[in-house]
Order: structure tokens, then sequence, then C-alpha cells
């Protein structure tokens, strides 16, 4: 792997406090104007491999690795760097908390107007979007989780203090995530005979199928999918499961760009937390790809292993959870359903995907291929079915320019700048033109995904092409790194890699490289692992040793033990390697190997220096 997951990590992280540090202040925006998702990005960038790579860890201040702390030095020592840190995250929550109490997530400057001429009005940029309830409950979760370690280092009342108000507004801002998220979901039931419906069935039907028989087989192989949606109670989504048992109904479930219309209250059971006011939804009832896949990163977190060992979370937002994690087991295991429907020829593979609304597009393939990865990592599909995907990936790759040479006029360029750009349906009830939504982020998904299947398969050679692939992804994000100004190593500038774009902006996008940062901690997680075992290396090594106990053996037969000191020492070594070499066998064989065989090279020279001695004599 060529990307080098810590040293590209601890660059980010200068270039972080060097853009965001000045004047001895924390300065919030980058890019786009401040806003609750692009300054919890920014966070992010910070907290993310502090609180999931160990080596990155900023809470023990002792523990600290020397070259961590030095990437950090402008906010201080390894003392002086998560009291900081602290402080920082007390402003980020404090300033996205209304006069009432009740945390902000509204997208702001991320939304764009569907005419250039007219402005979104004050009341369309404070609704609230899913890409901030996401992005909140992945930076309370960090935040929580490290305030949790860092606490217990503490001596200092005022400090002690500090973290316990940091807390509380974290546990209020991830209840109320929570709660937007519940009221996010959303399932569309539509006929089978409908515009919406004629689209899904020709998107499952890749064998030519009637159209009849396709709905059957639909409705059957999402039989499970439509039981489990009826134990949804909570939220939106409830209401529309009744259509369900219509035999002339398909639908599709997910999560909608923001709370949708006409969502119910959630009713906290625990009378003491207060979230303040849960604003009325104008977001249409149907699930979004994009929200849907950022919905689901996000969801991840609150049962990840970090999570339960620490016990982040409080009896009522264990319960929030729960209902959160079944929406995530049914949005998986239907667009994963959906994607892999006909078995000779997966609709995934049918690229660009088309979704119920007659679009179609790369970046729909490559959020369906981002939802089909997650369940297949979490049922541990096979390699097969991983190796499906990973080629899908890579035509992804190729079509969208990021691994293959633009053309002169390539429309996939748009992809990265501006981005693709989807309407917000709803938004219009707010006054002023309907919003939309720019994604720009084609680049670090493609790799983010790529690293994740490359860390489930169980196939040391598919690994290999999969980490290949990740490396071409890399290289073309390496291009895009500002070189100039405060914001320098960090991203985007997608003109320094596709001569054709023009635009160009040295500020950075904390949007783009909080993903970037994603990838990188991907890739230091999988660094982390046990390297593949390859069965026939495995055997292999396994003879290689029985022959060196074998020959060892005989060797201390032959009264090599008794031998003098040079000699005991090369048989002490010996011995050594051959306990060490049973010892990671069946982890890391091929060490196994090396170790055996150097056993045997030593254990053949004592043999023919012996030999040589006879027959001199």
């Amino acid at each position: 792997m060529r990307m080098q997951p810590r040293q590209q990590l601890l660059e980010v992280w200068r270039a972080t406090a060097r853009s965001s540090l000045q004047d001895a202040k924390w300065v919030w925006g980058g890019r786009d104007r401040a806003n609750s998702i692009s300054d919890a990005e920014q966070l992010l960038c910070l907290m993310t491999p502090a609180t999931t790579v160990e080596s990155f860890a900023l809470d023990q201040p002792n523990a600290t690795d020397e070259d961590v702390a030095g990437s950090l030095r402008l906010l201080g020592d390894p003392v002086e760097v998560p009291q900081r840190l602290v402080r920082i995250l007390t402003e980020y929550m404090e300033r996205y908390t209304d006069a009432e109490g009740t945390p902000i997530f509204a997208g702001d400057s991320y939304f764009r107007s569907s005419d250039p001429e007219r402005e979104p009005t004050d009341a369309q940029i404070a609704l609230d979007v899913v890409d901030s309830f996401a992005m909140s409950v992945t930076l309370t979760l960090a935040t929580v989780g490290f305030l949790q370690v860092f606490r217990a280092e503490l001596r200092r009342e005022d400090i002690l203090a500090e973290v316990d108000r940091l807390a509380a507004l974290a546990s209020t801002r991830l209840t109320a995530a929570m709660v937007g998220l519940l009221r996010s979901f959303t399932v569309s039931v539509f006929d089978a005979d409908s515009r919406p419906g004629r689209a899904l069935v020709r998107t499952a039907n890749q064998s030519g199928q009637p159209s009849r028989q396709v709905v059957d087989s639909l409705r059957r192989a999402l039989r499970q999918v439509s039981a489990t949606l009826r134990e949804v109670t909570i939220g939106s989504g409830a209401e529309q499961v009744l259509d369900l048992d219509n035999p002339n109904r398909l639908f599709e479930c997910g999560w909608s760009w923001g709370t949708v219309k006409d969502a119910p209250e959630i009713v906290l059971e625990d009378k003491r937390i207060d979230i303040g006011r849960q604003r009325e939804g104008v977001a249409e009832a149907a699930p979004y790809l994009y929200f849907t896949v950022v919905a689901l990163d996000g969801i991840a977190a609150l049962f990840s292993a970090r999570t339960r060992i620490l016990g982040l979370l409080n009896e009522e937002q264990q319960r929030l959870a729960r209902a959160l994690q079944l929406r995530w087991d049914i949005t998986q295991q239907y667009w994963s359903t959906i994607a892999s429907f006909d078995p000779v020829r997966w609709p995934l593979e049918d690229i660009p995907w088309r979704t119920t609304d007659e679009t179609e597009n790369d970046y729909y393939s490559l959020m369906v291929s981002a939802v089909t990865v997650q369940e297949l990592e979490s049922r541990r599909g096979s390699d097969v079915d991983l190796a499906r995907v990973g080629r899908v990936l890579e035509e992804l790759g190729n079509r969208g320019r990021v691994t293959r040479r633009p053309l002169a006029q390539d429309g996939s360029l748009t992809l990265h700048s501006p981005g693709f750009t989807f309407e917000l349906v709803g938004s219009e009830e707010r006054g002023g033109p309907r919003l939309t939504w720019q994604a720009s982020d084609f680049s670090p998904l493609l790799l983010k995904r790529t690293l994740q299947v490359a860390g489930v398969v169980r196939d040391p050679d598919l690994r290999g092409r999969l980490l290949a692939q990740s490396d071409l992804v890399w290289d073309h994000l390496v291009k895009r790194r500002l070189t100039d100004g405060n914001g320098r190593d960090l991203w985007d500038q997608p003109a320094a890699a596709f001569d054709q774009i023009t635009t160009v902006d040295d500020a950075p996008s904390w949007y783009y490289t909080e993903r970037v940062v994603e990838c990188l901690v991907a890739a230091a997680n999988l660094v982390g692992r046990s390297p593949l075992r390859s069965s026939q290396l495995t055997e292999l090594a396994g003879d290689l040793l029985n022959e060196a106990d074998h020959l060892f053996d005989r060797e201390l037969m032959g009264g090599g033990g008794d031998a003098g000191p040079a000699l005991r020492h090369a048989l002490q070594n010996a011995r050594a390697s051959l306990r060490r070499a049973r010892q990671l066998l069946s982890d890391r064989p091929g060490t196994a190997y090396v170790l055996a065989s150097d056993v045997l090279r030593e254990l053949d020279r004592l043999a023919a220096a012996r030999q040589n001695v006879f027959e001199a004599d």
C-alpha cells in the first residue's frame, strides 16, 4: 500500500492546525461559510483519527506519541492539546444551540438554489438536514468517548468542570441527532405499474422476464424486509408500511434529505432529558441515496465496538439506537437485495444505476455499491460477492476518470466539479426557490469502499488487487491536494488533476478533507489487522517445521547439545526460532516459513561442516 496512512494523517493534522488556528484563535469555516456540518467536519479531521486509531490518541497526554504531539504543536504540548480541544468542542456545541436550548442541524451554506437568479430564504437555509444529523452522531460519540478517557487523567477542578459541561452538551446533541434521524427515515410505497414501479422493475429485471413475474419475485425477495418494517413504530415511515399488504405494491426505504413532512415527534421516556423543540419537517417522504448512505455511516458508529466497550450511550440513547439499528438493518437488506436481485447479472453491475424517478448516474451506482458493501461486511459475505462489488468499483473508477485519463470534452468530470447535484423536494415550502445539494465526494467515497471491501475479503490475491486499485485512487487524490497558503496539504483542488477544470479555490474544503481522512483512517485500521492467511502457505510452512523439528532432534541425538559453546549457541537459537515459528504458524504462516527455513539452513550448515571434518580425517 503506497498510501502510508500514518504519515498522511500526521500531515493532515499539521495542515488542519495551521489552517484553523489564526492569532491563537480557532477559525471556523473554509471554502464554504461556517455551518453545523462544515464545522463538524473540520473537527472530525482531528477527532476521527484521535478516537479510532490507537496510536493517534490524545486523551492520555503521557502516552501521546512524539510525532503525533509534534503534528499538533501549534495547539500546544501533549497536556495542552486535549484541554484546548475541550474548549473548541464546547464552542461548537454552544455555537449550534439556539437560545431555547435546541440543537441546530441546519444545512445553511451547504444548501444551493435551483434558480441562479433567486437566493434561498432565511427559513430555507435554517432547515434541518440529514447530513448534519449524521455528522453530529459521529462527532458527539467521538467527543463523549474522548472525554470519558481524558477525565480519568484530570485532577484540576476547573478543567473537570469544563469536561462535564461539554459531556452534557454533547449528550444532548447526540440525543437530538438520533431523534432527527428517526424522523427522517421514510418508506415510499407505489403501485407496480406506476412510473416509479416500472422504473424499479426495469432496474431489477436483468434477464428480460415478464414484468408481472419480476414483481412477484421482488415481493418474495423483500418479504423479510416488509415483515420487519412493521416493527417501525416510532418516528417517520410507520404509516406507509400499512400499504405493503397489497400484492400490486412495491416500495423503497431509506432516508429523505431532512425531517419528513408531518413526521410525528419522538416522545422521550426519560423526562429529565430535554432536547428542546422538535422542528416541523418539510422533506419529501421518499429516500435519497446520498442521504441514506450518510445516515447509515453515522448510525453504524452507535453500535461500534468502541461505543459498546466504553458504554457511551445512556438508557434513552440505547432505546433510540435500537430503533435506528432496526432501520439500518432494513435499509441495508433492501438495497443489497435490489442490487443483487438477478444472480446472473446483478442490477448493480448494470452501470449507471437508474432510480425510481428515472434519473441515472454513476454516482448513484457508487451509492448503491456503498450500501451493498456495508451489508456484505455486516454478514461476512462471500469473496465471490465481494469480488463482484470490487469489479463494479473498479469500473466506476474508470468511468469517473479517477484511474483513467479523461477525454477532451468529458461529462464525467462534473462528478468532481461542481459535483453531482440533486433537488431537495419540499424545501420550496419555506418560500424561495427549491434547494439543491451538491455531492462532490466521488473519489474519496470510491477509495473508502474499495478499502472496506479489501478489509473483508479472505482471499490474499483479491485483497492485493483491491489494494492496488486503492493506490491508483490515492494517487489521484494526492494530485488534488492544495499546495499553497495555510490550507496546503488539505483538499480539494480538482483542477490540479484535470486540465479541463478551470475553477480554482485555495481555501480548504472541510467537506472533502474529512472524507479523505475517513479513507486514511480506514487504511490505518486495515494495516493494523493481521495479514490474510493462505492455506497453501500454512501447509507448506507446517511441512518445513516438521522437517526442521525432526532434523533438530536428530542433531541433539547426535550429541550436538554437548558440543562447544559456538555449536550450543547455534542450537539454542534454532530452538527459539522453532518455538516462535510454531506460535506464528496459524496467524503468520509466511513468517513461520522464513523462520523454519533459517533453522533448516543452519542445521544444514552444521551437517556440512561435520561432513567436511570427517572427509578431512
